[in-house]
This record gives structure tokens, sequence and C-alpha cells, in this order.
């Protein structure tokens, strides 16, 4: 059984923080759709479409057949763990810091779509988690990314036990908030609010909120005031001084930041005269996270290997409209592309350092500028239950809700037809 994560003694100061150690990054194209799945929390193989065979390691042919028409399928992962090992050496330095690394042999189990058979199981190289028996055993294997950002399978017990987010190789794998310190950019917002709380609830050791603009009272901000765990702190990222201030307190000990600032307004390009509505949301949503990116990115880089509580993940709330522009939400679509793309860009100078870039493309929130929309809408709390999910299940894109999910999957089959459907109200 994993042993209970117990809090954290303080870094002694005068030591060094270590420097961040990634494990093997490169992979060839084909294995990286491995690890687009991992990225999303799925578990996917090549699946031959004329024999059915289940292929693994990825490839460009099928095993069994030769044919290149290998389709990336989700897997239920269960399977039987027929052998193992344990890593005590390794030349790898980010290996080589974290030995003994249990590895094992899993056979997946011959599953498929109803009235068909996959042919040839696979058995795959797999990390074991510290509460897998040892074989043979039934276990259920999960796609997870490691710290440099690839895909790696995981195998852990059929069952839950206590404790299982605790063991070592689970938490090098994800960015559990346990015992972690959290800055929440803006906790004038319900979801700003929400995420505080479900923070806490993770537990958290301690949590920054946001605030600007003192004057505005907001209903609920008090009580958040007055949590135990919270701290607030003076944080406007429209203003330079203000992000750059905060970073200067506060930026050498966040281990995760959710950036909840956000600037909404559902109107049509021609629905309201001048750019002053655009350049409003442009300020918050993409310079906002610009300004954030620039003060507090490179000191949480440079903790991505601190102590047992470093620096692991960055939270994007961006939105579905950021893959295809809602023209009833048109400038707020646009003002989250653009950081859609900056957020891309972040991840991959983050990822060097071994901190996680989280990207949530939620549907349509309930929030006062969404009234008009008929549901289905994401909650506040229910947004805050997927990112502490993301957190602690090592997803990377998360879509909450179910017009993001219905959405992204129109997205993924074809752009062009979504661009079209959506320009008729579809």
């Amino acid at each position: 059984m994993a042993k209970p994560l117990t809090k954290p003694k303080r870094k002694n100061p005068v030591l060094r923080t270590r420097a961040p150690m990634l494990p093997p990054a490169p992979r060839s194209r084909i294995a990286l759709g491995l690890t687009s799945g991992a990225a999303r929390g799925v578990f996917e193989l090549q699946v031959c479409r004329d024999c059915r065979a289940v292929q693994y390691p990825p490839r460009e042919a099928c095993r069994e057949c030769l044919s290149d028409l290998l389709d990336w399928t989700p897997q239920s992962g269960h399977g039987e763990l027929v052998a193992q090992t344990t890593l005590r050496h390794a030349m790898e330095n980010y290996f080589r810091e974290r030995v003994p690394w249990r590895l094992g042999i899993v056979k997946l189990d011959g599953e498929g779509p109803p009235g068909e058979s996959k042919t040839g199981a696979p058995s795959l190289i797999v990390f074991l988690h510290g509460d897998c028996a040892a074989p043979p055993a039934r276990v259920r294997v999960r796609a997870m990314l490691d710290r440099a950002g690839q895909a790696v399978l995981l195998a852990l017990p059929e069952k839950d036990t206590p404790h299982m987010s605790e063991d070592p190789q689970m938490r090098e794998l994800t960015c559990d908030p346990k015992f972690r310190k959290v800055l929440v950019t803006d906790g004038k917002t319900p979801v700003g609010q929400a995420v505080v709380r479900a923070m806490i609830a993770s537990g958290s050791d301690l949590v920054w909120v946001g605030e600007a603009a003192p004057w505005k009272k907001i209903p609920g901000f008090e009580a958040i005031r007055a949590l135990p765990e919270v701290t607030m702190v003076d944080l406007d990222v429209t203003n330079p001084d203000s992000v750059k201030r905060c970073a200067g307190q506060i930026g050498q000990k966040v281990d995760i930041l959710v950036n909840t600032a956000e600037q909404h307004r559902a109107y049509r390009i021609g629905g309201r005269y001048g750019t002053e509505n655009a350049r409003a949301e442009m300020e918050i949503n993409y310079f906002g996270l610009l300004r954030l990116a620039q003060e507090f990115g490179p000191v949480m880089q440079a903790r991505g290997a601190d102590t047992e509580t470093n620096a692991v993940a960055w939270v994007n709330i961006l939105s579905i409209f950021a893959l295809s522009n809602n023209p009833d939400q048109s400038t707020f679509s646009a003002s989250k592309a653009a950081a859609l793309s900056l957020a891309q860009a972040m991840r991959a100078g983050m990822q060097r350092a071994g901190v996680r870039v989280i990207n949530l493309f939620p549907g349509p929130l309930d929030v006062e500028w969404n009234q008009e929309l008929r549901p289905p809408k994401v909650t506040p709390a229910a947004l805050a239950r997927a990112i502490v999910a993301a957190l602690q299940g090592g997803a990377e894109d998360v879509y909450p809700g179910d017009v993001a999910r219905d959405r992204y999957e129109r997205w993924r089959a074809d752009p062009k037809v979504l661009e079209r459907e959506l320009a008729h109200g579809e």
C-alpha cells in the first residue's frame, strides 16, 4: 500500500535548488499518437482496420497483415501483469535520482467492439504502481504524460487502494495539489471562487487569491477571504507593475498557477460599435496571460525539481470557441484563440523544466454573460472539479461539458464543416 504523503519540511534556503531532470523525450511521429491520447486522458492503441490486430509499440504497418490502415482506438486497459523487475541503476539522470523504479509486462485482454474480435492482444512494457501485486495479477493500464510531456504507460491495481495517488511514480506523472501552494489569479469571478474552494478541498497547503479593483464588492468574495488557507494578494493582470510586484513577492513559492482572469462579452462583430470591447477582452484574455507568463513563468521553471512539492503546473481556462470561432461571441472567441496560441508557446518552454501547461476548453459557462444561452452550460463548480481532476489525473487538454466534447469531436473530424455549421447557428 502506498505510504500517505506527509507535509514536507520547509526548504533550507542555504541549499541549492535542484536542476530539473527530464526523462528521455524523443519519439517517432507515429509514437506521438500515443502522446496525443494521453494528453486528453485517453489510452489509445492502433487497431488494424483489416484484421483488427492491436498494435504495440506504435508502427507504420500492421504486424499481422502488413496493412497500413491503422486507426488509433480507445482501449479499456485491463490485462494481466505477467512479469516484473526493479530498476536499481540507470544511466539517465532522471531515473538515477528516482531509483528503485518498478517496471513490468502486461498482457492486454483481447477485447473488441460488439460483433468483432481483436486478434493478438499485445504485451505492453509499463511502469508499475507500488500497490500492484506481484505477477500474476490483474491490473489496468493508463497512458499518462511524463515530465518531458511524452506518453508512458502506467499499470495500476485493478481496484483503487488507499492513498493511491501518493505513490512516488504516480506523483511523478501527475500534478496533485495536495500540500502544494496555488495562485488563483482572480478570486472575484464565480469560476475563481469555485477554483479556490476546490483547491482547498483537494489538500492545497496555501492558496493565494488575486484581487484587482478592491472597491468592487462581489458576492461571495468576503467568504473566500475569510478561509484560513487563503491569502489575498494585489494582482491586476492588466497592470504590468502589479503583475511584476506580485511575482516578486510570491513567484518563488508558487507550485500551481490557475489563471481565472477573464473578460467575456457576448457580441457579434456588428453587435456593438467600436473596438473598446474587443480591446478589453484582448487586454485580459491575451495580454494578461502574456504578462503572467513573462513574470511567473521563469521562476516556476527554475523550481521544476525543487522539493517534493516543486512547481508542477500552469492552468489556463480557455474556451471551446478558441478552436473555431462562435459568431455570436466573435471577439471573445478571437481573444481565446490568441490565448491558445500563446499557451502552446508557453507549453513548449515550460516543458523543458518539467512544468505542465494544462489547457481547459469548456463550453458555455453558467455565468452572467451567457444568460440567454440555453442549457447545457458548465457551472463554475463543475469547471473547478475538472481542473482538479486534470491535475490529479495527468491530462494536458480537457474539454468540460457536453457542448465542448461535441464541438471538439466535430472539429477533429473536419474543421471546415464545423465552421460552416457555426456560421448557420448549428
